[in-house]
């Protein structure tokens, strides 16, 4: 930061509780066959991008009166605890020289899980490729785990499992085996990992952000439990029982204690509350994505999601702006599901589930395809149905009492407007597939949220809904041609049979408040217009405003640095019940850091429907 201020030093604020972030992890105990164990060095020349003061707050690492502000303090142990290099083969056949004063005291994990990249495909070479495990911080009875991406080369890498050597930390030869990440993805995971989270999507957060030279950064990362499926699922590969079981109990252990699931009651086996949880975790969590159109690469190996269905690994999730629902991410020599194929990816993890569960209780591991009628999936298709549902009708604008009401009492119009809705939602051009940045899609016709957020203004002004052509009007996107939108009978007739489902829905509402519609529309009109706003972000949209931010950080101190992205990260808050209008008009930002976002506003805008 070429023009920011000198830090202060602090006088009166304790840091000492962030270096009880410091390698420790109960994983070392339990499972000391799941890591590969490392000595850390400290990496010097570090400067602290990004610290997240609220959740830092939240896990008690500092106080809740601390001033959203860096001193020269908290710069310092911040580096001291996490601007951190593992010391690793390469180092050790190579004979690096090492100050012993830079190494610290206790050893960090690379932990090991399932990774469909590595050759073996079962787990014994495949892990953290250039993260470590900082620890665990426990605090007023939660526990939250602590990881650092960028720390250094591992031999868990799929470079290092594919070429069958080590690879010297920051090797320019090799890319994801180098060992090292880039600080633009760093504040990319912090801003949208955060937007997520304050939109009550469960996402691995970012505490930190460390910059070097050359774009270089290490991310620190939090979650609740970091362990993944693919943790369980590459000792399950193995047929290794015992394995298997000490990974599983402890992450039991962690959910109860975190009071994220209940007690097992006394007359269930354990694994069997184990699979009810999981189940019910990916049902929501699949229909939360293709709800809220969110690209998050699940598949058979189970690493890309953490267990509790937290989202993680942020280089390739989207959150799309229309229903993108022939978008594929190209990984290279394969390409990735689709936002629609994620739901049986989630059901074949349960699926996955199933066996373990089995393998547990019984002591003797069957092939999972033998799981593939087993009921535990019927309940999963039963919750993801009933949740894409009660998804749509808060997404229309309704309160969860109405929602709640609609789901109980009017099935058979909810399911008849969800039918229609998804007809308009999923249409798509005449015209081919076709190459966008990072992978294939093809355009999408319609612009759902749209008709959400404007056919509840349209029936307050003009007291009716929409005719034909001024469905088009509002619902066209961007992509559609005039062929993609000629009017059929079968459109014509689905237009008018969506509009009458949703007044429909009204009117039952309407009824069972004793209200007239026209209030109930109010209602819906006013949530409607936030949770489907205009400037709504999507992931093309996070990678230029992260660019922006990044330039806009040359010109500012860390002060102004931090708080003008906590403003970005508040003005995408989805959520009604925060605000009674949309962001441009609520008050309390700083005149300049206002006048920023609001140019942010506009790119997220110019971005809305887009992948």
């Amino acid at each position: 930061m070429s023009s920011a201020r000198k830090l202060k030093k602090s006088k009166n604020w304790d840091y000492s509780k962030l270096s009880q972030i410091n390698g420790s992890h109960p994983l070392k105990e339990h499972a000391p066959f799941s890591y590969v164990e490392y000595q850390v060095r400290k990496r010097k020349n570090g400067k602290v991008l990004y610290f997240n003061y609220r959740l830092a707050k939240e896990m008690g690492l500092i106080t809740e009166d601390h001033p959203n502000k860096m001193n020269a303090s908290l710069s310092e142990m911040v580096l001291d605890t996490f601007a951190l290099i593992i010391i690793n083969e390469h180092d050790y056949l190579h004979n690096l020289k090492i100050d012993q004063a830079d190494i610290k005291p206790n050893t960090y994990m690379a932990t090991r899980y399932l990774q469909m990249q590595h050759p073996d495909r079962i787990g014994k070479t495949s892990g953290d490729g250039r993260s470590m495990w900082n620890g665990a911080f426990t605090h007023e009875g939660k526990t939250w785990d602590v990881s650092s991406c960028g720390t250094g080369a591992t031999c868990l890498s799929p470079a290092a499992a594919q070429q069958k050597k080590f690879f010297k930390s920051g090797d320019p030869t090799v890319s994801y085996g180098c060992g090292y990440a880039q600080r633009d993805e760093g504040i990319t995971q912090a801003v949208f990992g955060e937007i997520l989270h304050q939109n009550s999507i469960k996402s691995e957060r970012t505490l930190a952000v460390i910059q070097f030279q050359n774009g270089y950064s290490v991310n620190v990362r939090v979650s609740e439990n970091l362990l993944r499926p693919s943790h369980f699922f590459n000792h399950l590969k193995q047929g290794r029982l015992d394995r298997t079981k000490a990974v599983v109990d402890l992450f039991i252990k962690r959910q109860i204690d975190n009071k994220s699931w209940s007690p097992c009651p006394k007359k269930i086996n354990q694994y069997d509350h184990m699979l009810d949880n999981f189940c019910n975790t990916f049902a929501v969590m699949a229909a939360r994505f293709e709800s809220e159109y969110i690209f998050c690469w699940l598949d058979w190996d189970g690493d890309n999601i953490l267990a509790d269905g937290t989202i993680i690994d942020y280089g390739s999730i989207r959150q799309f702006g229309l229903f993108h629902k022939d978008y594929r991410f190209d990984d290279g020599p394969r390409f990735s599901t689709n936002i629609i194929e994620q739901k049986q990816k989630a059901k074949y993890t349960v699926q996955t589930f199933a066996q373990m569960r089995d393998f547990l209780v019984s002591g003797k591991k069957k092939p999972v395809a033998k799981y593939k009628k087993h009921p535990i999936l019927k309940k999963f298709d039963k919750i993801f149905e009933i949740k894409m549902k009660e998804f749509l009708l808060q997404k229309i604008g309704f309160e969860k009492n109405q929602t709640d009401y609609l789901l109980k009492n009017c099935m058979r119009t909810v399911n008849n407007f969800a039918k229609h809705f998804h007809y308009f939602e999923r249409t798509t051009s005449n015209r081919a597939v076709r190459k966008v940045a990072d992978g294939i899609t093809k355009d999408v016709v319609f612009s759902m949220r749209d008709f959400l957020r404007e056919l509840p203004l349209y029936y307050l002004k003009e007291n009716e809904v929409f005719d034909d052509a001024t469905f088009i009007t509002f619902v066209r996107s961007s992509y559609a041609s005039k062929n993609d939108l000629k009017m059929t009978y079968s459109r014509s007739s689905r237009i008018e049979k969506l509009q009458n489902q949703y007044m429909n829905l009204v009117h039952y509402i309407a009824k069972k408040e004793q209200k007239d519609i026209k209030t109930v529309v109010e209602g819906i009109a006013g949530n409607s217009a936030i949770i489907n706003r205009f400037e709504r972000v999507t992931g093309d949209a996070i990678c230029q405003v992260v660019s922006r931010l990044l330039k806009q950080n040359t010109k500012m101190d860390s002060d102004d640095f931090h708080s003008l992205v906590f403003d970005l990260i508040d003005s995408q808050i989805l959520d009604p019940s925060t605000m009674d209008q949309p962001y441009e008009k609520v008050e309390g930002l700083g005149k300049k850091n206002k006048r920023i976002v609001q140019n942010y506003m506009r790119l997220i805008k110019e971005q809305r429907e887009g992948l």
